[in-house]
């Protein structure tokens, strides 16, 4: 049947599903069988093959008339801060950035609410309970959770994979009423920076959409490099 889930060795090829980018569009999934269990060392070399994580599983598009979602990531020892983005980064040196191993968090869970409710206002993510924040952003040993704190208060919270040789960048979710701290331009720059400083190589963004006006912010950030059918080349 066309519609049920095919195992590939240990790949699984997901229903046909409308598209959460493009509307009007379907889309397919190629992902991990959870019950693999990635280390990090294999979620390394997953990444490297454009897979994303979400919750406990690593996917990426397998759309079969399609391949508008393109896997970008940032060179760390390479990338140019543009003038808004060093405005960006002086504008928030008065934030303390905290470390803090993946999990459940009251203030977290309350933020992220916050920010859903904004951000998706009258759709089913501004309903999330805080077991659908759980299985969303945690769910893997590589994952940490990087703190916004301004004076104290929790301001935004940036979600990482630390692999073996990159970071890579799951979500960030932010104080909606600090607009003009651009807080979510200032979670990559950190996560850039705290790369560098590791000696990691690279920031994986995930996927950019050129018809997606929610991607447009990954193409800001340069040097950018985007996986295609002759591996990873400079971005356009």
């Amino acid at each position: 049947m066309q519609d049920a889930v095919h195992k590939i060795n240990s790949l699984l090829l997901s229903p046909e599903h409308p598209c959460n980018y493009l509307p009007g569009l379907t889309a397919r999934m190629i992902f991990l069988d959870p019950g693999a269990a990635p280390q990090n060392h294999v979620y390394s070399q997953l990444a490297k093959q454009g897979f994303r994580r979400s919750g406990s599983t690593l996917y990426r598009p397998g759309c079969e008339h399609c391949s508008a979602c393109i896997p970008v990531r940032i060179p760390v020892d390479d990338f140019k801060p543009g003038r808004s983005q060093r405005r960006t980064w002086q504008r928030n040196q008065d934030l303390n950035v905290q470390l803090r191993p993946a999990g459940l968090a009251d203030e977290h869970v309350a933020l992220y609410h916050r920010y859903m409710n904004w951000r998706h206002p009258g759709g089913s993510l501004d309903k999330s309970s805080a077991a659908d924040y759980a299985a969303f952003l945690t769910g893997h040993e590589a994952t940490i959770f990087a703190e916004l704190r301004l004076h104290g208060q929790l301001v935004g919270v940036a979600v990482v994979d630390a692999l073996q040789d990159a970071f890579s960048a799951v979500y960030t979710f932010y104080a909606p009423e600090l607009p003009q701290r651009s807080l979510g331009t200032f979670a990559i720059l950190w996560q850039i920076a705290e790369a560098r400083r590791r000696r990691l190589h690279w920031l994986y963004l995930g996927y950019w959409i050129a018809e997606s006006p929610k991607m447009a912010y990954k193409s800001r950030f340069r040097p950018l490099e985007q996986l295609t059918a002759n591996g990873w080349e400079a971005a356009i």
